[in-house]
């Protein structure tokens, strides 16, 4: 049976990709989005959604629920887009022509009443800022623990940051969001940071052969845009690193990850490289218990990735073709 997915997110080019991703595998079900500012604004993020689905002729895809999110971080700051990695419209050099505005609920109430009508069916997936999701679980802690599980995009462990040396772009957003939903879950959360995600590159030849054989263009126009980004930065790196579909992918492709758990603190700086920086104790867990006045919670941290099986299971889906 496919998993029931609700996706909060901030609809940049690999979130983009990890939706065509979803929409063309019968084992995830999105039920609905939670659009975010954050790789680019809010309202951009909406025409983006608009736009993809109108890609795809499903009645099933159409009655996506379509909900407003955040418009900017819990710290009241305003946000800063990123169009030289994602274009305008998270969508490269693609243009929409919908504002994005037809179908979309602005009543944050209707995530209530998805939770509410699915529980312990649905697996919470978060891609972009965890602001949208933090304020849910402010206003209704007890419903959020009716939630069968969460997947976080988010974090570098002992590893580069991509927005500072230490720090991840969605923990560098929004850190009083990410240390507040992290520190209200009940032990069922499952991040994919950079350790795993920069390692989940589709290669110039992945993305033509998908091209090539599959049935949406919009994928290589999507991955060339970013990849030149990347290569710009970076003249060594293979292909784009795409940080949203494996964590999509995790659900159902857990055999893909080796995890460690830890309990993780996400640093609260207002500014400074350490800002969003995420911080796994690896004490012995006894040490902790002793000092800590409360249950000591921990998070699944992905450390390792098998990048062919992750090869193999993307490129079966987003091809049409079987890859063995």
């Amino acid at each position: 049976m496919a998993k029931k997915v609700l996706l909060f997110g901030d609809i940049g080019i690999d979130d983009t990709i990890a939706i065509l991703y979803a929409y063309m595998n019968d084992e995830i079900d999105i039920i609905g989005m939670v659009a975010d500012y954050g790789n680019i604004s809010r309202e951009n993020a909406l025409a983006n959604i608009q736009y993809v689905r109108s890609l795809f002729d499903s009645e099933e895809i159409e009655n996506v629920k379509i909900i407003v999110g955040a418009e900017i971080p819990m710290t009241g700051e305003l946000p800063e887009y990123v169009p030289e990695i994602h274009g305008e419209y998270g969508l490269g050099p693609i243009i929409p022509e919908t504002d994005g505005q037809d179908g979309v609920s602005e009543n944050f109430h209707d995530i209530v009443e998805i939770i509410e009508q699915y529980q312990d069916e649905l697996v919470i997936v978060n891609i972009g800022r965890l602001t949208s999701l933090a304020t849910m679980f402010l206003l209704y802690p007890d419903l959020m623990r009716k939630v069968k599980s969460y997947y976080i995009m988010g974090g570098a462990f002992w590893v580069p940051g991509n927005v500072t040396a230490v720090s991840e772009a969605n923990f560098h957003g929004d850190p009083v969001a990410a240390q507040l939903v992290l520190a209200n879950t009940n032990n069922n959360v499952t991040i994919i940071p950079l350790n795993v995600t920069q390692q989940a590159i589709a290669t110039p030849e992945m993305v033509d052969y998908i091209d090539q054989v599959g049935e949406l263009p919009i994928v290589k126009t999507l991955l060339d845009y970013y990849y030149d980004y990347y290569k710009e930065r970076d003249p060594n790196i293979q292909g784009s690193p795409l940080h949203d579909v494996l964590t999509l992918m995790a659900i159902n492709q857990e055999d893909m990850f080796t995890f460690q758990n830890l309990p993780v603190q996400i640093v609260q700086a207002r500014e400074g490289t350490e800002r969003g920086q995420s911080i796994a104790d690896i004490r012995p867990y006894s040490n902790m218990e002793e000092e800590a006045d409360e249950e000591v919670r921990t998070h699944r941290i992905a450390f390792g990735l098998d990048y062919p099986k992750f090869y193999t299971r993307f490129m079966t889906v987003m091809s049409g073709q079987r890859f063995d």
